[in-house]
């Protein structure tokens, strides 16, 4: 796997969330920037030039930067970026997945599948689901769905 030798040898990496009421209110794409300025301001070492995976970013402080499409494929720092992403999100996931297997998080790491869909129409919402993404009615709302240990990811520098 390569998140640990990701970890082990970066200078310094962070990995932020932002949760589902935050995404309903402000939106996906802004609450990527929010995770990413997160990010900047957890980082041990500060970075003196920003490469972004994809077409836009908003500036944060002084940071200079460029956007660039499909760019996992072409720096090393940027598929290192979007390795954690991965496998921090996969893992918040899989800790869903053990409280509300009906879900199947597990498989879908939160994407609307078939079988993820079924589950809401059967189970209805719980407060992980984003209420924008108008997967179904937003009055299916399941009462039991409450993750009592919510996962938190921590920052780490290696220095």
């Amino acid at each position: 796997m390569l998140r640990p030798i990701i970890e082990k040898e970066s200078i310094s990496y962070s990995v932020s969330k932002v949760d589902n009421e935050e995404i309903d209110r402000i939106n996906i794409l802004q609450a990527s920037y929010k995770a990413m300025h997160l990010s900047l301001n957890k980082l041990k070492h500060k970075p003196q030039y920003l490469l972004i995976d994809g077409n836009r970013f908003k500036k944060y402080k002084d940071y200079p930067h460029r956007c660039v499409i499909q760019g996992d494929g072409i720096y090393t720092s940027i598929a290192a970026a979007s390795v954690l992403a991965k496998t921090y999100r996969d893992e918040y996931m899989q800790k869903l997945h053990k409280k509300y297997n009906m879900y199947a998080w597990q498989t879908n790491k939160g994407y609307g599948t078939h079988e993820h869909r079924d589950a809401i129409e059967k189970h209805g919402l719980c407060k992980y689901h984003r209420k924008s993404f108008n997967i179904l009615s937003a009055k299916l709302i399941a009462d039991d769905c409450e993750l009592h240990d919510e996962v938190e990811i921590q920052p780490q520098s290696i220095s």
